[in-house]
């Protein structure tokens, strides 16, 4: 069997994920029914900014940081069950593939911004400098 192109993974996870316009996700901010992760590497936040009442969770951590069982777990990064899970990245890719992630492990109310941070800060998501640690 080939190997699947990183771009097969993200066609299939967008298949499988609910992908929200970055409008849509401002709303749902505004009214707070939801929590934004953001899982760019630190890195980019340095360089790009963060959006304000966002939390991060690196990509590479995801899985971990939200696996209640995992010695990595970190509650306070996603909060109140009830509210709505969505993810975002640079561009939607890595978002859609952490959703799916996510989706996989059981999450149900889970989705990520399409277009992501870029989408986000022209919808007009407050945008606040990242500090280095």
């Amino acid at each position: 069997m080939p190997i699947k192109s990183s771009q097969t993974l993200v066609n299939e996870a967008m298949k499988e994920v609910k992908t929200l316009d970055a409008l849509k996700v401002k709303e749902l901010k505004e009214q707070n029914k939801c929590i934004l992760i953001d899982i760019r590497d630190v890195r980019e936040l340095w360089n790009e900014g963060e959006i304000e009442n966002s939390n991060h969770v690196p990509r590479g951590m995801l899985e971990f940081w939200l696996d209640p069982s995992s010695p990595y777990y970190k509650k306070e990064k996603f909060g109140d069950e009830s509210k709505e899970i969505i993810l975002f990245c640079a561009g939607g890719m890595r978002s859609a593939l952490g959703a799916k992630a996510l989706k996989d492990m059981g999450y149900k109310n889970v989705s990520h911004v399409e277009g992501g941070f870029g989408m986000m800060r022209e919808a007009g998501f407050k945008i606040i400098q990242s500090k280095k640690e």
